[in-house]
């Protein structure tokens, strides 16, 4: 399915439900995608939290050892973060991304999912700019095929076939997984299809 009409502004729908969006995720277990990633990592490496939600997941990698940058696109939920990790969340949005190779790491859970897919591939290549060669990079997309809205949200939605397409077609990109794990549900029972790449 295609959208032709405005896509909503997603970021509205975060800082009107801030905190019940906190409350919901904060206690969500990662643990079967944080080894996925982590591995490839070496302690100490600088890792950029893309959309960073409740700030849960660079609570974790802070409380193991590395070095975190962190931001989100809503104000309300940037200021939660900074309240749960000390961290100077910042306030902005992917595309005010312009940094060059300065991660080493890069995790995007579940928020390039309201990017539009007419404007993914500039997003992606933002991203990609901004990670080290052999960087690693975890990304994460709700479960489906095309793009639809809820809850006054947009979603782009991905497949395995779908988000390995994607990622080939931006290129100097190695996938090193690409899976629907069971353990990654939505309050509504939403599977997630995740990625983890490494940069050429």
């Amino acid at each position: 399915m295609s959208l032709n009409a405005q896509v909503p502004d997603s970021i509205n729908y975060y800082n009107e439900n801030a905190q019940i969006f906190f409350e919901r995720t904060i206690e969500k277990d990662f643990s079967e995608v944080y080894d996925l990633f982590i591995p490839h990592l070496p302690k100490g490496s600088k890792i950029l939290d893309a959309g960073c939600g409740s700030g849960r997941d660079s609570q974790y990698f802070l409380a193991q050892g590395y070095d975190v940058v962190a931001f989100d696109g809503s104000q309300n939920m940037a200021r939660l973060a900074r309240q749960l990790t000390g961290l100077t969340v910042q306030h902005k949005s992917f595309s005010d991304i312009n940094s060059e190779e300065e991660f080493d790491g890069i995790w995007a859970s579940a928020s390039l999912l309201h990017v539009p897919k007419s404007e993914l591939q500039d997003i992606l290549h933002k991203l990609k700019k901004s990670l080290k060669p052999q960087g690693v990079w975890y990304i994460s997309f709700r479960y489906g095929e095309g793009e639809h809205i809820e809850d006054d949200r947009y979603f782009n939605d991905q497949t395995e076939i779908s988000l390995r397409d994607i990622m080939e077609q931006l290129g100097g990109i190695e996938i090193l997984h690409v899976s629907v794990p069971e353990s990654l549900r939505s309050h509504r029972g939403y599977k997630f299809t995740v990625c983890i790449l490494r940069k050429n």
